[in-house]
């Protein structure tokens, strides 16, 4: 299992730390975990399965074509 840094989340998602935080506050996201103190991380195949759970959101909202037409 690998932890993502808050930094990590933000590069991976293209969310702002605001968004990250609301959406999760919201149960949009997936929700930090403590590591002690007031260090957080995310479980990186919790945000990989949030990812992926956007793109079949999209593809089902715009039925994206399969493969390259001309």
């Amino acid at each position: 299992m690998r932890v993502l840094r808050l930094a990590e989340v933000i590069e991976k998602t293209g969310l702002a730390r605001s968004t990250i935080y609301k959406y999760a506050d919201l149960g949009r996201f997936p929700r930090p975990i403590s590591l002690g103190g007031k260090s957080v991380g995310w479980i990186d195949s919790e945000i990989h399965e949030w990812l992926q759970e956007k793109q079949v959101e999209r593809d089902m909202r715009h039925e994206a074509p399969r493969g390259w037409s001309l």
